[in-house]
Parts: C-alpha cells; sequence; structure tokens
C-alpha cells in the first residue's frame, strides 16, 4: 500500500527535534558519498495571464541508503516579487483555486515502489530549520541564550523551534514589517515556546544584545546590516541575500549548507529580472567565495570548528535546499505514519505499472 498524507499528518508526525536528529547523520553519509544529492532545478517561463509573474517547475531529488529511501520534491509555481516597504519579496501566488501546490514523493530503494506522497509545506519549514539548528548547535556560543528573529511569516515559527532545540533560550524578540503580524507571532509562539516573545518595533531594537540572530524572511534584499554586528553573535539566514555583504565580510567563521550555491535554471527568455537573475544573484557575494566556505557536514564532523572563541562572530547561510532533506524527512514521516495509523491507504498498482516504461 502507498500513503497518502496531508500536510496536518505530517505536522503531527514530524518534529524538528527529530528531524535534526536524524539529518545529522545522514549529512555525514551525503559527505562520504553514500548518499545521493540532486541539485535543484528550476524551469520558468513567463505567466500566460498574470502581469510580472512566472511559473516555475521547480524539483530536486535525493537517495539515502541508511533508510532505505529516495524522494523527488516538485513544485509547480506562480511567481511575483512586489516590493514591501523598502525590500522586494519573492512571493508566491496561490493560483490553483487560492491553494498551492507542492508535493513530496517517497520511494523504497528496495522495490522501487511509491512508499508516501504528500504536500511539501509543514515538511519544508522543518527542513529548513532543522538546518539552521544544526547549524547553532555547532556555531553559537554554548551560553547564548538571547535570540532575535527578523521575519514572521511562515518559517520564522520553526526557526525559533529549532533554536530553542539547541540552546537553553530566555529571551526573544521578533520584527517584521507588519505590526499587525509580529503582534499575532508573538501572541501564537509565546505559549508554545514558553517563552515569552517580543514584538518588537524595528530590526534594530529587535537584534540589540541578541546572541543569536535568525534571518526568516520572503525578501531578496538584506534584512540585517553590518552596523548591527556585535561580538559573539550568531547569525542564522535561510537564503544568502538575507544578510549584506559587508556584515557577512565581518564574520570570523561562516558555513554555509552546500557549496552549490545555486539551482540549475532554464528560463524562457524575456521572463526579465526573475528567478534566473536572482539565482545568479546568489553567487555574486562579493569577496565571498562559496566554493571554499565549509559545509554543513563539515561541522558535524568536527572537519571544521564553527567558532573557536566565544567573542567570534558567525554565520551559517542556508543557501539552497537538498532534495536528499526530503528524502530524510520522508523515511522518518513515513515510518511513523505506519506505527501510528495515520494517513490513508492507496493500492500500490495504482501508482506502478504492468508496462514496460
Amino acid at each position: 500500500m502507498t500513503l497518502i498524507l496531508s500536510n496536518d499528518d505530517v505536522d503531527k508526525l514530524l518534529t524538528v527535534e527529530e528531524c535534526m536528529a536524524t539529518l545529522e547523520p545522514a549529512y555525514v553519509e551525503l559527505a562520504r558519498g553514500i548518499g545521493i544529492n540532486r541539485t535543484r532545478s528550476d524551469s520558468i517561463i513567463a505567466h500566460p495571464t498574470e502581469k510580472d509573474a512566472i511559473y516555475g517547475l521547480k524539483s530536486m531529488d535525493g537517495i539515502v541508503p541508511s533508510l532505505g529511501v529516495s524522494a523527488v520534491r516538485i513544485n509547480s509555481d506562480v511567481i511575483s516579487w512586489p516590493k514591501v516597504g523598502n525590500a522586494q519579496r519573492r512571493k508566491k501566488i496561490p493560483a490553483a483555486n487560492g491553494r498551492w501546490v507542492g508535493l513530496v514523493m517517497v520511494f523504497s530503494t528496495e522495490t522501487g515502489e511509491p512508499l508516501g506522497i504528500m504536500p511539501d509545506g509543514v515538511m519544508q519549514r522543518i527542513r529548513v530549520a532543522s538546518a539552521n539548528g544544526i547549524g547553532i548547535k555547532y556555531m553559537a556560543r554554548e551560553d547564548a541564550s538571547d535570540v532575535a528573529i527578523i521575519g514572521t511569516g511562515w518559517q520564522a515559527g520553526t526557526q525559533l523551534i529549532a533554536a530553542c532545540a539547541t540552546r537553553k533560550v530566555n529571551r526573544i524578540r521578533a520584527w517584521s514589517p507588519s505590526a499587525e503580524n509580529r503582534a499575532t507571532f508573538a501572541a501564537e509562539m509565546t505559549p508554545r515556546l514558553g517563552i515569552e516573545v517580543e514584538a518588537m518595533p524595528d530590526a534594530e531594537s529587535a537584534v540589540r544584545g541578541a546572541d543569536i540572530v535568525l534571518c526568516s524572511t520572503s525578501s531578496i534584499d538584506p534584512v540585517y546590516f553590518a552596523p548591527w554586528i556585535e561580538p559573539g553573535v550568531h547569525l542564522s539566514s535561510i537564503k544568502p541575500a538575507e544578510i549584506e555583504n559587508a556584515a557577512l565580510r565581518q564574520c570570523d567563521h561562516i558555513a554555509v549548507h552546500l557549496r552549490e550555491d545555486m539551482p540549475l535554471t532554464f528560463a524562457q527568455e524575456g521572463t526579465g529580472a526573475g528567478e534566473a537573475e536572482m539565482a545568479k544573484a546568489w553567487a555574486e557575494k562579493d569577496g565571498i567565495d562559496f566554493e571554499k566556505l565549509p559545509v554543513i557536514s563539515d561541522l558535524i564532523t568536527g572537519k571544521v570548528k564553527g567558532r573557536t572563541k566565544p567573542e567570534d562572530v558567525t554565520a551559517f547561510i542556508n543557501n539552497i535546499g537538498m532534495g536528499f532533506q526530503f528524502a530524510v524527512a520522508g523515511a522518518l514521516v513515513c515510518r511513523k505514519a505506519k506505527e501510528m495509523g495515520i494517513g490513508r491507504d492507496f493500492p500500490t498498482e495504482w501508482f506502478t505499472e504492468d508496462v514496460h516504461p
């Protein structure tokens, strides 16, 4: 049987803490050449009806031999780049009758059959937070307890959960351009974390004195700046653009998720200043050579130190995602779903064939 799961199902089955614990040894497996990850691929055309928007088909996949699974994550997106305040944002338009389209398919490496099919939304935010949480584990000061977050959207909540799972946090401050959004975020996350989340009036006051600064936004412009850096701080971002180059150049230690600093992009001529140009910009970090930076597995294995002294300024840049992560998380979700009887079973014959492809 093949499991069909909803985002609500995945939310019940997958926690940041479990995902982090499962990802750590898997990253080592990948670094040793046992696991396989394919570079993300984006195919882009101009949208047929939406002005200043594109249609993008994104895919990534990976294989985790130790877990006996492979997975592919596919997004079928309509994307625009509105200006919000002083920053340009990347916005997915819910064009499918008010909904978005993203799927994860998990397969057995023994039989090739599909084990599970599920939306990518909840898994996406948990796997991103898990990588940043591992970055905190190996790069932030052991006594880090004061956390600031810039951004209060979909990714932000799990970023805070990851920080709290990794360090003994006693203060959290949050800022985003919308006063309403940051107030709502603070009200929702305070009881969930058991720590008061303070909604701050501006970004600079939010990050002042913080031991860990989390950037978790949809901005494709910087949201954290060099004058804000203080000794001993750890910076964490979910994309390179969030931290300005001048700030990164002040860091004593920088690590990235993966040395592949942009997806494989195939863009229709005339799509303009969209995904292809943004992807190229990821590689254009003045004075920072992504090819020479340590990656997350280097931190885990001890090949490099994320921090050598308390006053070091460190940064982890979650520069690009991996299909490999979805295979790890998907394996965990499918196993727990079977054990707990969550999800719907469909005949595997519906997804296999008796005609040689």
